[in-house]
């Protein structure tokens, strides 16, 4: 592996195994440089151990990675340098003030007086939060916090940016804002960003996605060629006569038909231009007609035969948990 090829990222035949389960399961993929990378997946599917492999925050039982050259099993000093981190679960100290959090961080990563300062109001102002900088953190709503640990991560400069669930228990609109601040830091530095996400409309914001289920990447592709991978927009009709109008679109359509509740549904492709024909040729008076584009959880169910799941417990602490009893 090296990094004279574009890309931020490498993965090569990742394994990660607790005793003899396996939570990451033989999987490679690349990251470009400068790119908005998603790890979609359910919660336990492997997103979060395959990011804490890659921060060197656990250590991988085969296979190679790095981030820009660096190694992440022989250079973890150099990756830990050229990486910031937001986790999922809060990690602030909340009886400091907001600037006092990113001062600590700051100096842990040794950056000289000058440039922490600057770098602390830069990113204060980046995520909003300038005017709130010297209240404690625990006056802080979540969102506020989150925003404040994006800007941690930012103070050193980082090549690669991991977000681990960056909106999980955050309602929507607080949720939409964390998004403005992730495009708005795309445009501003020079950062590869790479983010874990269970939520399907999030994943939609990615340059590149790779779905992952069970340890294991079951596609990778830009959103729009996931849809494709659909084959075609669904299109529900309501009729004055349901049986007729399955027999004419069969036989003078040639569609293939699938029934739901009170319509019928079929496939095309490009479903805006086909829908003013097929109203001008279609003789069953029609009641209501909708056209539906793929979506990323059409891709999950047709990948896996079921929809994307929160479940409610942690797999991979269970993973961790059982692990350790067969080492017993």
């Amino acid at each position: 592996m090296n990094d004279g090829n574009g890309k931020a990222v490498q993965v090569e035949g990742l394994v990660k195994k607790y005793g003899e389960l396996v939570a990451v399961d033989d999987i490679s993929f690349e990251v470009e440089k400068g790119e908005i990378f998603g790890f979609l997946g359910p919660n336990g599917a492997g997103k979060t151990t395959t990011i804490s492999i890659l921060c060197t925050l656990l250590q991988l039982t085969a296979g190679r990675a790095s981030l820009y050259g660096f190694d992440v099993a022989t250079q973890k000093k150099s990756v830990r340098q050229s990486i910031g981190m937001v986790f999922q679960d809060p990690s602030l100290d909340d009886q400091l003030t907001g600037r006092e959090n990113l001062e600590f961080h700051a100096t842990i990563y040794r950056l000289s007086p000058e440039v922490k300062q600057k770098r602390i109001k830069e990113v204060l102002e980046m995520v909003d939060l300038l005017k709130r900088a010297d209240d404690r953190v625990d006056t802080y709503s979540g969102g506020m916090k989150r925003r404040l640990e994006i800007a941690r991560g930012l103070l050193h400069y980082p090549k690669v940016y991991f977000l681990d669930e960056p909106t999980v228990g955050l309602d929507p609109q607080t949720r939409n804002y964390i998004w403005e601040y992730i495009h708005d830091l795309k445009k501003r530095e020079d950062i590869t960003i790479f983010l874990t996400t269970h939520y399907m409309e999030e994943a939609e914001n990615c340059d590149h996605i790779a779905v992952i289920d069970h340890g294991k990447i079951i596609a990778s592709d830009t959103p729009d060629g996931l849809r494709d991978f659909i084959g075609g927009d669904v299109i529900q009709i309501k009729t004055e006569d349901d049986e007729k109008a399955e027999q004419e679109l069969t036989d003078k359509f040639g569609l293939t038909i699938m029934h739901e509740l009170n319509c019928l549904c079929f496939k095309v492709d490009k479903g805006e231009e086909f829908i003013p024909d097929f109203i001008r040729n279609f003789t069953i008076p029609i009641h209501a007609i909708s056209l539906h584009r793929p979506t990323l959880d059409d891709v999950f169910i047709k990948l896996t035969g079921r929809e994307i799941r929160e479940e409610s417990a942690d797999r991979l602490r269970t993973l961790r948990y059982q692990g350790s009893l067969g080492r017993r």
